[in-house]
């Protein structure tokens, strides 16, 4: 059993996909034209937004949005050491210093208690962002992170490359800070067939600068008022992302329902935890995470039945060799550290059938 398989997506929208590709090529605009148009609005729309800025990858809609939110070299970016490192490559690519907090042994999500002890305690003085990341398609704690950085003047960036859709206290993962960043990867929750992002906004002058700088900073035609970057989502990109939004509301149940069979099929296996649902939040379950101490010789057991897993992520990035320079080390966040060696995704996408979860569930059931 394969961890993804989106040609099996694409078999259902081939029709559909193909047309708007060949009306795209025929139109002869492929950069920064009407599809791209056409899918910022109906995102923003989507997530109750005011403003949607389309780029080229989730890693520069972050650097992006930071860079319009006024980020400068010396400022500190705090995150979750257990975020994929694309989070953090986007924070030194806009010239920031990346920061930890350890995250939240439950959730597996930045604790906003660890949050608030760094920039009371004075070592987050430089802190100018916070960046929560809504991990595995679970919402972070919005509420008390939002509350710490309007008293302690941190601008918010969500990062919802995960969870595309979610739900926070009713309101869209992505739209309850200073901008939210998503990514299109073809395996994320809504995905294209190569790389893409987005920034929301409800601010007009953070919408008006992430427009400039995604396209070498230019105002109007050569005519540029700011360093900038080319990162844009192109035509061809948003026009399969226009054809697949529609659907994103049911495939995102689809995974809540694969997600609830899991964990009833797991049940009562006292050396596995499955995700434990927060009444406040909605996942849209991009990845379905258990945690166990057997978490090794479980996933060579699952491998030598046919069962394909994955690891996000096997190391922290604080421990990460690209991140040394930061001065941390092993010990420095211990929940993040002790995750990385006993989490484990199994299997979840919308194609999924009842009876392959039924089969991974039972193949666990039999390791011993």
């Amino acid at each position: 059993m394969p961890f993804f398989e989106l040609s099996r997506q694409y078999s259902s929208l081939s029709g559909e996909i193909n047309s708007a590709i060949q009306t795209t090529l025929a139109r002869g605009r492929y950069i920064l034209d009407q599809e791209v148009a056409s899918f910022e609005r109906a995102f923003a729309g989507y997530n109750g937004a005011a403003h949607a800025v389309g780029v080229a990858s989730g890693t520069e809609a972050l650097q992006v949005a930071l860079l319009a939110l006024g980020i400068k070299p010396g400022d500190e970016v705090i995150t979750a050491p257990n975020t994929a490192t694309p989070t953090v490559c986007a924070i030194v690519s806009a010239g920031a210093t990346p920061a930890f907090v350890d995250v939240d042994p439950g959730t597996f999500l930045m604790d906003p208690a660890k949050l608030e002890e760094r920039l009371a305690n004075g070592k987050g003085r430089k802190a100018k962002a916070v960046i929560p990341v809504h991990l595995y398609g679970r919402p972070a704690d919005m509420e008390p992170i939002n509350t710490l950085a309007a008293k302690y003047g941190l601008k918010v960036v969500e990062d919802v490359a995960q969870a595309t859709g979610a739900e926070f206290l009713n309101h869209k993962a992505g739209a309850m800070g200073d901008a939210g960043c998503f990514s299109f990867y073809p395996t994320k929750n809504l995905g294209a067939y190569g790389d893409g992002g987005m920034i929301i906004t409800n601010d007009d002058e953070t919408a008006r600068l992430a427009r400039m700088i995604r396209n070498y900073g230019e105002e109007s035609k050569f005519n540029n008022v700011m360093p900038g970057i080319n990162s844009r989502l192109d035509e061809i990109q948003a026009a399969i992302l226009n054809v697949k939004l529609k659907r994103l509301d049911g495939w995102n149940a689809r995974r809540r329902k694969l997600a609830a069979l899991y964990s009833e099929s797991l049940a009562g296996l006292d050396w596995i935890t499955t995700p434990a649902d927060d009444g406040r939040a909605k996942s849209v379950y991009h990845l379905y995470v258990i945690k166990t101490a057997k978490r090794d010789a479980l996933a060579v057991h699952l491998s030598a039945h046919g069962v394909h897993t994955m690891i996000h992520y096997p190391k922290p990035c604080h421990l990460q060799k690209a991140f040394e320079g930061l001065g941390y080390s092993a010990g420095s966040f211990p929940v993040a550290e002790k995750l990385a060696g006993e989490i484990l995704s199994l299997p979840i996408y919308p194609e999924l059938e009842e009876t392959d979860v039924a089969y991974v569930a039972d193949t666990i059931r039999s390791f011993r």
